[in-house]
């Protein structure tokens, strides 16, 4: 049956939203809402346009008879910065700063609307990079994970510091731990990341850079390449492991007999 205009706007819009990086011939609406395919064109158009507006994305179209639509989520670098800006002032907070001088993020990384901006920002980092998978390690990177694989619309997958019998065989790795100078070990199913992968690795909060280091490690072991790494905060007052990493916000000093510390955008927007 064919639908109104209006409900067919709406309905191709929700269905692009939730097909990130999905090809979609002009043949599948078509079919779906019993219109022409010059009806479905100049419906993408309008659909375009109000994307390219607001900065809710971008809407390819390649043509030919292997073509089709597929839409590739972004945020402006404007609204990127003031969601970062916000996150800066909500981390100004001396309940926060942790005995051993760790910081509290758990009610942020639970906030769905946040996790949501959060995987915006670093899906639209990559959206040219071809990411097959992502990467993090129990347990505080998950939920970030899975809203940048959402976006990225690629498995995400989960590194872990201790065996589970449900994971079949594994795959392990020792690393130093930048928090606690220890030697430590990570292990990741060997069914969990295909050969060949592009894979991203994201995480919560990087202190030394031993976690992601030892993230580096494991995609080598599965003969797959690092397409780069963004975490939500690093704690700037500490040296790295690693160079090549990018963060949301920073955290540039902790004082730990005030609870106070100092925050601000991370290299993220240095450039």
């Amino acid at each position: 049956m064919k639908i109104r205009r209006s409900d067919r706007l709406v309905d191709m819009t929700y269905y692009l939203l939730n097909h990130p990086y999905t090809l979609i011939s002009l043949t599948y609406f078509a079919k779906k809402y019993s219109s022409a395919k010059s009806s479905i064109s100049e419906d993408l158009t309008i659909i375009r346009r109000a994307f390219e507006e607001n900065g809710y994305g971008i809407v390819e179209t390649l043509p030919g008879a292997a073509g089709g639509v597929k839409y590739v989520p972004f945020i402006t670098d404007e609204e990127a910065r003031l969601f970062a800006t916000e996150i800066c002032e909500k981390m100004d907070s001396n309940e926060r700063v942790l005995p051993g001088g760790y910081v509290y993020l758990s009610d942020l990384l639970g906030n769905p609307q946040v996790l949501n901006q959060i995987g915006r920002i670093i899906a639209s980092q990559y959206r040219e990079e071809k990411v097959t998978a992502v990467m993090t390690v129990a347990t505080k990177g998950v939920p970030i994970a899975q809203a940048v694989a959402s976006y990225l619309n690629v498995p995400f997958v989960i590194v872990r510091r201790d065996s589970k019998i449900t994971e079949g065989s594994t795959v392990s790795i020792n690393y130093v731990s930048g928090s606690s100078d220890r030697v430590e070990k990570m292990e990741l199913s060997k069914r969990s990341l295909p050969s060949g992968s592009r894979v991203l690795i994201v995480d919560d909060f990087m202190k030394g850079g031993g976690t992601v280091s030892g993230m580096r490690s494991i995609i080598e072991e599965f003969d797959s390449e690092i397409v780069g790494v963004t975490v939500f905060a690093e704690a700037a007052y500490t040296s790295k492991e690693t160079e090549d990493y990018a963060s949301l916000i920073r955290v540039s000093e902790v004082n730990i007999r005030n609870r106070t510390m100092t925050v601000s955008l991370g290299s993220y927007f240095d450039n």
